[in-house]
């Protein structure tokens, strides 16, 4: 993208498009690949300038993120260290009863998708100090209660568990129901990168990347220090911004990604992935007794089926397998 692509998508952009044009349009027009791929190359080049529609800043409220009602959340969390006596630094067996402090929560951040805004909490001085986390439990337990499908990257082994515990810790229920998609387990199951890291893969694909740390910002976080508790937030709102980019990436590969059909009060057939209504009918997609339309979406590039035969009945009958 250049300066001047710029200014014309952020001319009918920040007036929300009024004068009938989208990213769709600005895509055929300007010649990329999917609208997806615009929008991600545009929010990359407002975040540069440090431009933002000030009306879209939204705050611990539910907001539809996509082209249905689906409330999406991409959310990360920092973790303390745990603090235990120990004997040696080499091939250590650590026993509970060795334990000093156990971990607790540090700093999350989240955003709904394609909205400007990065929500975050991170404890203070003084909680940090006390190991006192409970504050900005029950605000993470607030968002996610209100989310239908969350996004993470080693969420469901790391952040969703390590969210659950704190919960439990501080008595609140379950939160609601909501659907996971985990980019690590999408890099896994559809790719063969040499490295699944959020920052390698960013790196791989020329996305924007994590802001370099180490371990003394966790120790200094730890006991409190008020900068390094500041920076660990800003850090964390990093991966979210960076997770979404990389999300946007994958989701066309995501076969199992939930149906947001399911979220739309419309009667017509919309994107799977991403709600759009642009999905191109072309050829058949055809498994062992059943033949189907399929589809390509214009707007992000996923691929699909409708959900029953073009068989007519008759034809049915004459189908046979081994």
């Amino acid at each position: 993208m250049n300066s001047a692509i710029f200014e014309e998508i952020y001319s009918s952009w920040k007036n929300n498009f009024d004068d009938g044009t989208g990213y769709s349009f600005f895509a055929k027009k300007f010649g990329y690949e999917t609208s997806e791929g615009l929008r991600s190359a545009f929010r990359r080049w407002r975040k540069q300038r440090g431009l933002r529609r000030e009306d879209n800043i939204i705050e611990n409220k539910t907001i539809a993120s996509n082209k249905t009602n689906a409330k999406i959340l991409c959310f990360d969390v920092e973790t303390s260290p745990i603090c235990a006596l120990v004997w040696g630094i080499w091939d250590q067996n650590i026993y509970t009863d060795a334990i000093i402090n156990d971990w607790h929560l540090l700093s999350w951040s989240a955003k709904w998708l394609f909205d400007d805004h990065v929500m975050s909490d991170v404890l203070t001085p003084e909680e940090a100090l006390k190991h006192d986390d409970s504050r900005i439990v029950k605000k993470i337990w607030n968002l996610l209660n209100t989310c239908d499908i969350t996004i993470s990257h080693n969420g469901d082994k790391f952040d969703c568990k390590r969210l659950n515990t704190r919960f439990l810790f501080h008595g609140l229920p379950p939160v609601s129901k909501y659907k996971s998609i985990d980019t690590l387990l999408v890099a896994k199951s559809n790719f063969n990168f040499t490295s699944n890291k959020l920052d390698y893969i960013n790196q791989y694909l020329g996305l924007p990347q994590k802001t370099e740390t180490g371990m003394e910002l966790w120790k200094k976080a730890y006991f409190g220090d008020a900068k390094s508790l500041k920076d660990m937030e800003e850090y964390c709102s990093n991966d979210v911004e960076i997770l979404e980019d990389l999300y946007l990436k994958l989701r066309p590969y995501i076969h199992n990604h939930p149906n947001l059909n399911l979220w739309s009060e419309e009667n017509i057939s919309i994107c799977p992935n991403c709600g759009s209504e642009n999905i191109n009918w072309h050829g058949h997609y055809y498994t062992y007794t059943g033949r189907y339309k399929s589809f390509t979406c214009s707007d992000c590039g996923a691929n699909g089926r409708a959900r029953y035969t073009d068989l007519d009945k008759e034809k049915r009958k004459t189908v046979v397998r081994t």
